[in-house]
């Protein structure tokens, strides 16, 4: 029976590629694609596929939120998300909401491949460079280099840290992440505690340093 899969990515261009590599096996049935976190959800619940391949950062609320809301959707679902953040603080946000994979965009097809068959046989997988990266940190944290401040930051409140350096309000934000005002300040007061910043300019040119905001902003 061939494996049902919902493509939910923003770039169009690379759901296209990632959709032709799928149909190259005749054991995988893409069954819907999205471009925002929202319609994936919307797409899971109506049509259960087996996996969703999923990338953290779309429009429609954050793919945190959505990985919560496709496994009480459909806790069937595995998810593998595929990002272009390769940080252990992302892979580690990711599954602890319950996704199954993780894998770099910066993967080759074999790889893909690989990840997508591991998910589809109860398997977790997340990418070899990424693997490395953590079992180096875990075993000579020296070797590794000192982390960074933002390493302190939960996904969330780095989340809240561009869309603040962006110049929204606490209330737009909270549109924006379907999370409630007060939380946001929560969010916002423990970003800015972490990194000693005082202020809205602080909290930019920091965003522009560290190539969370792009440099002409």
């Amino acid at each position: 029976m061939a494996l049902s899969i919902i493509l939910a990515e923003d770039h169009k261009l690379f759901r296209n590629g990632l959709r032709q590599l799928l149909e190259q096996e005749p054991d995988f049935r893409i069954v819907g694609e999205a471009d925002n976190g929202l319609e994936a959800q919307r797409l899971v619940a109506e049509l259960h596929p087996d996996l969703l391949i999923l990338d953290l950062s779309m429009p429609g609320g954050s793919g945190l939120d959505a990985i919560v809301r496709v496994r009480k959707l459909c806790p069937h679902t595995k998810i593998l998300i595929i990002s272009m953040h390769n940080s252990a603080m992302h892979v580690r946000s990711a599954f602890q909401e319950g996704a199954h994979g993780y894998l770099l965009k910066t993967a080759d097809s074999a790889e893909f491949f690989f990840a997508v068959r591991a998910l589809a046989e109860g398997r977790q997988y997340v990418s070899s460079e990424l693997t490395e990266r953590m079992v180096a940190w875990s075993l000579s944290p020296e070797a590794a280099g000192p982390p960074s401040p933002e390493a302190a930051l939960t996904l969330r409140e780095r989340e809240v840290l561009k869309l603040v350096a962006e110049g929204l309000s606490n209330k737009e934000i909270a549109g924006r992440l379907h999370i409630a005002e007060k939380t946001v300040v929560t969010h916002r007061g423990n970003f800015m505690r972490k990194l000693d910043l005082h202020n809205v300019r602080e909290v930019t040119m920091y965003a522009i340093r560290n190539g969370i905001l792009p440099v002409e902003r």
